[in-house]
């Protein structure tokens, strides 16, 4: 693959309109500001990331993880590009100094298309169709629909989300550079070649749009069957996951730490188990004046991410022909040094018997769940009826938006998740206890 063909201004939507700069933003930074002034990136604000949304202790949601890991994802690109530069200069022309531009826009952007309550939102949508009630529509559904909501993924829901002409009208959804598209896109194939992983990039009424934007960017080909084409991950696809890996897992335990979930000692010892002895030591002392144990937690975990962040910018680059040629397996963290990587092991495991299986954490996912699969009960069964009284009034509670009364069968269903995984926790539960009948608007 070929960084002049890779890093591409075309817009998604507008590829062949032509815009005479007027301005000092680069194409890039304005997928950035769309993104971030969007109302589907602030209700972001209003979704699960691990922990219940907060109450007196204020713990990541899914907006604050999306700036951080942008944060560390324009670095994470700075530094490549950088360093590429300074390999080959002759680079500056394909764009190359706008990596973290790219990247940080991505990174805004991966966490869009996932529904409310964090993954048990995700099993829900999966489990309905896969063991629930709407295992009976397989038949009605062509195989690649199937596949899709049986394997609902947020990834590909927030490819939908920004590609997808939702009102019938508007073109090409947000209308993004290809480049930043390609970068937020992990698993470049569609569902019916996911396997028993059930991770994918796209979904199928969007698999002509990537194949469209992977064809203009030069992804390789890699496979190609009946079920579809496996591509090339875009190069930049490894550093938004790199921004993401190293965000959740830190920043997991430091909101573990506020919850006390884990001890001081618990996560100084984790926190600095990035670092040789006298070096862990040295950051230790090196604030001696601070003695809340918050602040100490905060400046460790600023540590780590930093030593994460410049071991895999050195793997990247290190490994950019691999890269370049579709040949790279696995993750950039997967390729560290084995001191980090045990590191990072560690904190995983923590992450796992004390945070993920809390009580706090199931209790969230066994609600959000249950709410999540009613409503989708309820409102396939009024996409299926639409003439039936009660339908029509639940389906006169979703934006015109959302294609809910369209021709065809597949197009209905996947309005519902639409319309599903665009909800906010507290508007989902909202409307829960409004159709279930445990709460009335106040008159």
């Amino acid at each position: 693959m070929d960084w002049k063909q890779l890093i591409s201004h075309k817009r998604f939507g507008r590829e062949d309109a032509y815009r005479v700069a007027t301005e000092h933003r680069s194409e890039f930074q304005r997928d950035f500001d769309r993104l971030i002034f969007s109302a589907a990136f602030r209700r972001m604000q209003n979704k699960t990331q691990v922990f219940p949304l907060p109450g007196s202790v204020f713990v990541h949601n899914r907006l604050t993880h999306s700036l951080e890991v942008s944060s560390v994802g324009r670095s994470l690109g700075s530094d490549v590009s950088r360093e590429l530069l300074q390999r080959q200069p002759e680079l500056a022309a394909a764009g190359l100094g706008e990596i973290g531009s790219i990247v940080s826009a991505a990174c805004l952007a991966h966490d869009m298309g996932n529904p409310p309550f964090g993954h048990s939102g995700e099993r829900a949508i999966c489990s309905f169709f896969s063991e629930g009630k709407g295992r009976e529509l397989e038949a009605e559904l062509p195989a690649g629909v199937w596949a899709d909501l049986t394997s609902f993924d947020g990834n590909a829901n927030a490819f939908r989300l920004l590609t997808h002409q939702f009102d019938g009208h508007r073109r090409g959804g947000f209308v993004m550079t290809y480049s930043t598209l390609a970068s937020i896109v992990k698993y470049p194939y569609p569902a019916t070649m996911c396997g028993r992983k059930k991770k994918f990039g796209f979904f199928t009424p969007e698999r002509p749009y990537f194949e469209r934007i992977a064809e203009e960017l030069g992804l390789r080909v890699m496979e190609e069957t009946p079920r579809g084409r496996r591509y090339a991950r875009h190069p930049l696809v490894f550093l938004v996951e790199a921004a993401d890996d190293i965000c959740y897992q830190v920043m997991d335990i430091e909101d573990a730490h506020k919850l006390r979930l884990l001890s001081d000692a618990q996560t100084e010892e984790l926190l600095l188990g990035f670092f040789a002895p006298d070096v862990a030591e040295s950051i230790r002392t090196a604030y001696p004046i601070v003695t809340d144990a918050a602040d100490r937690v905060a400046y460790y975990r600023s540590c780590a991410i930093n030593a994460l962040e410049q071991a895999c910018v050195r793997v990247f680059t290190e490994h950019i022909d691999a890269i370049l040629a579709g040949e790279f397996g696995g993750s950039l963290i997967g390729h560290m040094p084995e001191e980090l990587r045990a590191a990072y092991k560690r904190c995983e495991d923590v992450a796992v018997r004390k945070i993920y299986n809390s009580k706090e954490v199931l209790d969230i996912e066994l609600a959000g769940y249950h709410i999540i699969y009613t409503l989708l009960e309820l409102m396939t069964e009024a996409v299926l009826s639409p003439e039936k009284a009660y339908s029509q009034l639940l389906l006169g509670q979703a934006s015109r938006q959302y294609q809910l009364r369209a021709d065809s069968l597949p197009e209905r269903l996947m309005a519902v998740v639409d319309y599903l995984s665009g909800m906010t926790d507290v508007f989902a539960l909202d409307l829960y206890r409004k159709i279930s009948g445990q709460s009335l608007p106040m008159v």
